[in-house]
């Protein structure tokens, strides 16, 4: 007759996981910001026709 084995995560584990997935979510998010405030910055760097050569307009920057 087999038997089987009732494990358990160690108490707490659920919430150190909980807790690492939050870092790791606002982490990413930092990026993401990071990443869309250089390219802004870049595109504001830009003349209007050279915008306009991408497919860009000067208000479309605000949305990226």
């Amino acid at each position: 007759m087999a038997t089987t084995a009732n494990i358990h995560a160690p108490l707490g584990a659920a919430t150190i996981l909980h807790v690492v997935d939050a870092f790791i979510n606002v982490f990413e998010s930092a990026v993401e910001w990071n990443e869309s405030r250089k390219t802004r910055k870049i595109l504001s760097g830009l003349t209007n026709a050279q915008l306009e050569d991408i497919g860009l307009a000067r208000a479309d920057i605000t949305k990226i």
